[in-house]
């Protein structure tokens, strides 16, 4: 609910004459938006980005083909689909193969498990640039003192690895959780009417301010592993080599842009009257006191529930 209440609470005239290029991407778990032809259909259009999940595929993580996506439509396109390009089958369009452009004899789709296929956005130079919306906790936290989880790292490769650093505007919403509870009883389908939400935009940050000290430093790390491995030189823009993904200074260097992320959203939090959070909730390892547990109440009194939209 919370992606298609959020921005349909902006006025309806920012809505006409826009092309689709200026509205949002975001990311939809492939395992709930993309179960059939018509679901991926309907998501494509709505331009979501399929993204698995490591607890339900083996084929998520921060170097999957979405994250590829996400980072190209930030920069200036348009970029081939490769390397994730699907078998030659699966680039055109058929009724068994919906998700691709039907006009195109170019290679405009990518796969996200090496036999699905997708419609690639940034083949597509009118997509230079792109708004990407994301839910960076990466699942639906409900919390009565409306705290949150950690930051998903995904965010900081977007950041850092973009062309440019990317305008990010940070976000607060309040209230969803009343709208659709995870306690909730019959009917479960259905949104509860009459509850009040909330919607709070922060002040568009000063990217160069913020983060352009990281993002030298990334290019710093990004050279000496080039300068070690020669051939990583080649990798195309969102692809990274094994020393870029696990390298002690990348991803040292991820966190540090993830928890930055998280506290501008705090900020916004914060003018909304709420008390400041215990520093260890934006730890990944405060969450895995949790155990195995993934879905429904926790030790702590908070819901969680696997989310439609992804990070």
């Amino acid at each position: 609910m919370d992606d298609p209440i959020m921005w349909g609470a902006i006025p309806l005239r920012w809505n006409f004459g826009l092309s689709s290029s200026n509205k949002r991407w975001g990311f939809g778990s492939h395992d709930i938006c993309y179960q059939s032809r018509p679901l991926a259909l309907f998501f494509t259009m709505g331009q979501v980005l399929p993204t698995h999940r490591l607890a339900h595929s083996p084929h998520g993580g921060l170097a999957q083909p979405a994250v590829t996506q996400a980072i190209r439509l930030l920069s200036k396109g348009p970029f081939p689909p490769d390397p994730h390009l699907p078998p030659p089958e699966r680039q055109h369009w058929s009724i068994e193969n919906v998700c691709v452009d039907p006009f195109s004899d170019l290679p405009t789709a990518y796969t996200t498990t090496g036999m699905d296929s997708h419609l690639a956005p940034s083949a597509y130079a009118c997509n230079s640039y792109s708004w990407i919306h994301i839910f960076p906790e990466g699942k639906i936290h409900q919390a009565a003192n409306k705290t949150m989880r950690y930051f998903k790292w995904g965010v900081a490769r977007l950041i850092l690895e973009a062309n440019e650093c990317p305008d990010v505007v940070p976000i607060w919403l309040e209230g969803f959780d009343q709208v659709m509870h995870e306690s909730r009883g019959f009917p479960r389908f259905l949104p509860r009417v009459g509850k009040e939400i909330s919607i709070t935009f922060g002040k568009k940050v000063d990217s160069e301010a913020v983060f352009g000290d990281m993002r030298r430093r990334w290019r710093e790390i990004k050279a000496k592993a080039e300068l070690a491995s020669p051939e990583s030189r080649n990798l195309p823009l969102g692809v990274l080599s094994d020393e870029l993904l696990h390298g002690e200074e990348a991803v040292e260097l991820r966190k540090e842009v993830t928890k930055k992320v998280r506290d501008l959203v705090l900020e916004v939090r914060r003018t909304r009257g709420l008390s400041d959070e215990d520093p260890k909730h934006g730890l990944a390892e405060t969450w895995i006191q949790e155990g195995p547990q993934r879905e429904g109440k926790m030790k702590d009194e908070s819901w969680l529930f696997r989310s439609r939209v992804q990070p």
